[in-house]
């Protein structure tokens, strides 16, 4: 009867040690996730920004009176260069989303501008980065949320305090202005 219970007592140690194990490595799966998703918006702005100076090469000729925007969206790469903290990204990317916004707007009263096959291209590939800009923010969105949820429920929260597995991300949120409805005029 002794050596039943001393086996009981090892199996549940053992399930015990697993348990943990695999929380603990839940935890540093879903870290390195939110690194890799964060380093991933990091590309594809990177990717933008290095497509930026040849769309500001196309339009100039036809934008002499929108030097204002040029300047704006010139401004706005240097300074994501040089941004270190996620919001002081959102910000500057917010602002340069915006800008490129304008410069493909102004593009439409220029018609040989748009029938331009090198603008032409590169708006397709700005707005293909967009997209994948939109889709890894979601994605880390995503992995944050997976992370919070398993810090802070039971029996995980024992885990992330025992090893300081601290809230230490943000979410990538839209600026007040994108959340304010959208004004429809005729």
């Amino acid at each position: 009867m002794a050596n039943i219970i001393l086996w009981i007592v090892i199996a549940i140690i053992a399930i015990l040690v697993i348990w943990f194990i695999a929380v603990y490595n839940k935890f540093i799966v879903l870290r390195n996730r939110i690194k890799e998703a964060l380093s991933q918006i990091d590309v594809q702005l990177k990717r933008r920004y290095d497509l930026i100076p040849n769309l500001i090469e196309s339009v100039k000729g036809y934008m002499k009176h929108e030097r204002g925007t040029l300047t704006e969206i010139t401004n706005a790469r240097v300074s994501m260069m040089k941004a270190t903290s996620l919001k002081e990204k959102a910000k500057i990317e917010n602002s340069l989303a915006g800008a490129l916004k304008t410069i493909f707007a102004v593009a439409e009263n220029y018609p040989n501008l748009r029938a331009s096959e090198n603008f032409q291209m590169l708006q397709e590939e700005l707005s293909g980065t967009e997209n994948k800009i939109a889709f890894s923010r979601q994605f880390y969105n995503q992995n944050i949320l997976s992370y919070n949820n398993s810090r802070q429920s039971f029996p995980g929260n024992v885990i992330a305090g025992m090893f300081n597995f601290k809230e230490q991300y943000e979410f990538f949120e839209a600026e007040n202005v994108a959340k304010a409805p959208v004004k429809v005029k005729f």
